[in-house]
């Protein structure tokens, strides 16, 4: 008989509570995030003696892991009591399992219970870039005719229903694609057995498709949310990474800057690249002000300062992941005495005109070079500013005189890196230093152009 493991498998229900059980050579862990693999667990669990059996339970976020012996698994479990067990930044939690021995039949049910089916059930975690009907049909189709795709959106994420013709087709996606990225860094597949028997699909648009019936309607199509990812043509990775769409090339600086993560708060499914500022200062703000602080945040294609808002401006970034960190960044924050709000326009974009400044140009925009440092170093503003790109014959002096008008400068420090000067000046509020960066940003000092950015440093250490 398969046991079907459940959450509260480390426990034995009693009446009214729960009962830790004896030691057991089973172990259950909890809290396996998605990006955890079992070679992570092995690496935890190996020092304290052979590992014979290893379950998934990627449903429930948990594993199961069998040592040889008794003594093994208890020797693990006194360790992990005074010390915390984390893989890749993640607590995980360890406990006996009530179960006494894992069979070959549970290890090979993976715990799922799921049996082979030509429906797969997908999951898209770290989903940085819109995922279309398109899109998953060129990831999906080479391992069979692909008869319908279904997406939505759950508590669990972004998913999909892809119905293959064949069933062995949908036992060689599920093996050839667990765990696999669609782009570069992000968007990782988790794949699982449908035990749906049939997709409806009523129209043919962007979120469904039924391949075997082309003349089906499109139904009231709303602005697409791929702007024509799916047309790309993109290559298919050989190895065992990632399936590579090259145009996506950010993918990799943004994996790269949040080890495989993203900053709390941030989803990476906003496809809206256009922002509606409001509450600005309109006898202060001007669009190059608003270009100094938002392209902290991503590259600037153009800004529009809205006559007949005053208050009021449109900016509109380079794709949806880097408008979604300004918004994110720069809600509430302070300037020119004024508390901003910071939300998405329902424009897709500024359309081109005698009021509207070009950015997509300029040599200013921060994210066509060292895009994966400039993604980690995005954050809210802070009281610390930090200023590159300095002349070599700069002084303390004249780095206070050319921002003390905007605040009370508390501490400074000029320092050399890598043979360039910089330099971290902290005010005596956020509001401060952020008028001194979105005014003094990109001008002259000491005949070079100065790069300014919040430092997320605390306090300024005199030796460091």
């Amino acid at each position: 008989m398969i046991v079907r493991y459940t959450e509260i498998d480390s426990f034995t229900v009693l009446q009214g509570g729960f009962k830790m059980t004896d030691p057991s050579k089973v172990i259950h862990v909890r809290n396996v995030g998605h990006e955890i693999s079992e070679n992570d667990l092995l690496q935890l669990f190996q020092p304290f003696g052979v590992i014979t059996k290893l379950v998934m339970l990627r449903a429930k976020n948990q594993a199961l892991l069998q040592m040889q012996d008794v003594p093994s698994a208890i020797s693990a479990l006194q360790f992990y009591t005074n010390v915390q067990p984390t893989i890749r930044g993640r607590n995980v939690y360890v406990q006996f399992s009530s179960h006494q021995e894992l069979t070959t039949m549970d290890q090979n049910a993976q715990a799922r219970g799921d049996e082979p089916n030509r429906i797969l059930l997908v999951t898209v975690h770290h989903m940085l870039y819109p995922i279309t009907v398109e899109v998953l049909h060129q990831v999906f189709s080479p391992h069979g005719f692909v008869e319908k795709i279904v997406t939505f959106q759950k508590s669990a994420g972004f998913q999909a229903l892809i119905q293959y013709q064949l069933c062995q087709s949908a036992v060689l996606a599920r093996t050839s694609l667990q765990g696999r990225n669609i782009y570069d860094g992000c968007c990782q597949l988790d794949i699982q057995f449908s035990n749906l028997d049939e997709l409806q699909v009523n129209y043919n648009n962007e979120r469904s498709r039924d391949f075997t019936n082309p003349n089906l309607p499109a139904e009231q199509k709303g602005r697409s949310s791929q702007s024509g990812y799916g047309d790309s043509g993109g290559k298919y990775a050989s190895g065992a990474g990632a399936v590579v769409f090259p145009q996506m090339a950010n993918a990799a600086a943004i994996a790269a800057a949040f080890g495989g993560g993203l900053p709390p708060g941030i989803s990476g499914t906003n496809d809206r690249c256009t922002i509606l500022v409001s509450n600005l200062n309109p006898d202060r703000i001007d669009e190059d002000k608003l270009f100094n602080l938002f392209s902290l945040y991503g590259n600037i294609i153009r800004i529009k300062l809205l006559r007949n808002k005053p208050d009021h401006a449109l900016v509109q970034m380079g794709d949806g992941f880097q408008s979604e960190l300004a918004v994110h960044f720069l809600k509430g924050a302070m300037l020119f005495g004024k508390r901003l709000e910071v939300n998405f326009s329902k424009h897709p974009n500024i359309t081109q005109g005698a009021d509207t400044h070009e950015y997509s140009n300029s040599n200013l925009n921060r994210f066509n070079r060292n895009a994966a440092k400039n993604y980690r170093y995005c954050c809210s503003p802070t009281k610390m500013i930090h200023l590159s790109t300095l002349p070599q014959d700069i002084n303390e002096e004249e780095i206070v005189s050319h921002l003390e008008e905007h605040g009370s400068i508390l501490n400074t420090k000029l320092f050399e890196m890598n043979g360039k000067k910089q330099a971290l000046i902290l005010f005596e509020t956020e509001e401060q230093a952020t008028e001194a960066l979105v005014c003094k940003h990109a001008t002259s000092l000491g005949g070079s152009i100065i790069r300014i950015s919040f430092s997320q440093l605390q306090s300024i250490r005199e030796n460091s």
